[in-house]
């Protein structure tokens, strides 16, 4: 049965696939910057800021496809120095090194499928099978309806843990270059520049001040804080059924661990100490291949995770087992099929990137195409 169904699910993708085929993709706005789009952002009072002090709590909104309007929050997290890694954990968290990032926007709670579904599901429906899906924000409906959507999940409830259904779940299971997508797609809507956040950022929000394994001190208190292996027999959990850090942040530690924008390199932090480091998005700004979705990092441990695994300084790496079942030629570049324990969240910067470095945020649209050449049919 699971075969029938993988082979299913393969042949819809196709299908989807094909229906880009007469497209002009040189016109797509997933080939472009996502600094175009900066303009004339959709009013928001409480998210404008100058400087750092500037900076206050506030709500993006977008609509659903029934109507009805979902807001998220995002929390202001001042720039700092802190220690970075761990002396005490794996040989890829040494050594412990301070590290200095700028101010940013972290989103209060894990991505949930509210939110994701209106990119991967809804505008993949209206662009494609003729549904109309008003959204908040019409004028930039051209806009984001041109976008490089992703394909079906092949088995929504394998992904989510039967949970995608239900409001308030992270939604999980998509590829780093999904969410990454989203994130374009989000700032097409919004006018406000998402993206994934650094390891560097996660950890510095993630920590919130503290220096212990974990925020909230040591393995003991672990139960109360963070959902896992240890009190996670049935997948993950509803958002925001832990207490948060103390910057606010919800299911930093466990229910899904979480996509950032850098690429696995375990002498990273050696680099870092020794002054030859060069910059999260080295390895970004270079083409990535189609056929290699691995060797990503993850943050912030999961509910299939032991509680060491979800220390603030554990590195999680994607690996091929991640896509074992996976039936497509080459593998989805849109869907984790054995990794529902991976999620996101979004980060907003207070400065707005250059062009250089918004080129090594953004997914690499050269890979959608080859992906699109290829599953052909």
């Amino acid at each position: 049965m699971k075969k029938m169904m993988l082979l299913a699910a393969a042949l819809m993708a196709a299908a989807v696939s094909c229906a880009y085929a007469q497209e002009d993709l040189t016109q797509n706005p997933a080939t472009q910057s996502s600094l175009q789009w900066l303009e004339n952002a959709v009013p928001n009072a409480d998210a404008e800021a100058a400087t750092e002090d500037d900076m206050k709590v506030y709500e993006e909104s977008l609509q659903t496809n029934t109507g009805a309007t979902y807001t998220f929050k995002m929390i202001p997290i001042k720039g700092g120095t802190f220690t970075m890694g761990s002396e005490n954990g794996q040989p890829d968290e040494a050594p412990a090194v301070e590290v200095t990032v700028k101010p940013f926007w972290m989103e209060e709670h894990e991505t949930t499928w509210e939110e994701f579904q209106l990119f991967a599901l809804a505008y993949l429906a209206k662009a494609h099978n003729g549904k109309q899906v008003e959204m908040l924000h019409p004028e930039r409906d051209a806009v984001a309806d041109a976008m490089a959507m992703p394909t079906a999940p092949y088995s929504i409830g394998s992904i989510s843990y039967d949970n995608s259904s239900k409001p308030g779940y992270p939604a999980s299971g998509m590829t780093r270059y999904a969410a990454q997508m989203y994130c374009k797609w989000l700032t097409a809507i919004t006018g406000r520049y998402y993206r994934l956040p650094t390891e560097a950022e996660w950890e510095y929000a993630c920590r919130a001040g503290t220096t212990t394994e974990y925020y909230f001190g040591d393995d003991s208190a672990i139960d109360e804080n963070a959902w896992y292996l240890g009190n996670s027999p049935d997948g993950y959990h509803e958002i925001k059924q832990k207490s948060p850090n103390a910057w606010g942040l919800y299911d930093m530690t466990g229910n899904v661990c979480e996509w950032v924008l850098d690429d696995y390199d375990k002498k990273a932090y050696e680099k870092r100490a020794e002054g030859k480091f060069e910059g999260e998005f080295a390895k970004a700004k270079k083409a990535k291949s189609v056929y290699k979705m691995f060797d990503e990092v993850a943050r912030g441990g999961s509910c299939v995770d032991e509680a060491a695994d979800c220390r603030s300084a554990r590195r999680i790496v994607s690996n091929k087992e991640w896509k074992k079942q996976d039936p497509q030629f080459p593998q989805s570049i849109w869907w984790m099929t054995d990794a529902p324990f991976v999620g996101f969240r979004v980060v907003r910067p207070l400065e707005t990137p250059t062009a250089e470095e918004a080129a090594a945020m953004e997914p690499d649209f050269n890979v959608w195409l080859k992906y699109k050449e290829l599953n052909s049919r």
